[in-house]
């Protein structure tokens, strides 16, 4: 399966190598070219900007950030939206608080894009132990996207929790 991944810090840099490992083609983008050209060396396709990430990727898009919580979340989306078209997704990895996720999943509904928070947890360790996964999505959504919590959980370690 083909997904994007923005934020190639510890733990997005870190879950992107997962995904490779597991044979998940991926989109890779951080502001920083040195984090980039990381994920490069390890197979991702390296992307120069978001209209890099949208080309890189085929419908249904799965974009999965990993960027801080709060305003850096809102401005990923709000730039990501306009490229973005109904039936794609984003993921958000990067434990947001409740209420901000419900805000976003309410507007992207209207455009028909699905959103799914992930609460994700492992740190550091993820990479060779596997991270725990609490995601939160439509059926449909969820569906598309478990190749990707599979690979990227230990075993048993991913739950869908609710929509």
């Amino acid at each position: 399966m083909r997904v994007a991944m923005i934020g190639l810090g510890k733990m997005g840099g870190n879950m992107t190598a997962r995904l490779l490992k597991k044979g998940h083609e991926v989109v890779a983008f951080d502001r920083s070219a040195e984090a980039v050209q990381r994920a490069a060396t390890l197979g991702a396709r390296a992307a120069n900007d978001l209209k890099g990430v949208v080309a890189g990727l085929e419908a249904p898009r799965v974009v999965w950030i990993m960027v801080p919580a709060g305003k850096p979340v809102d401005d990923t989306i709000e730039a990501l939206v306009p490229m973005l078209a109904k039936g794609d997704i984003i993921i958000d990895g990067g434990n947001s608080k409740y209420s901000d996720s419900l805000r976003r999943a309410r507007a992207l509904e209207t455009r028909g894009i699905d959103f799914v928070d992930a609460g994700t947890s492992g740190g550091v360790w993820g990479l060779e132990n596997g991270y725990c996964l609490m995601v939160g999505g439509s059926d449909r959504a969820i569906s598309v996207c478990e190749p990707l919590f599979t690979a990227l959980s230990e075993p048993g370690g991913y739950a869908h929790v609710g929509r």
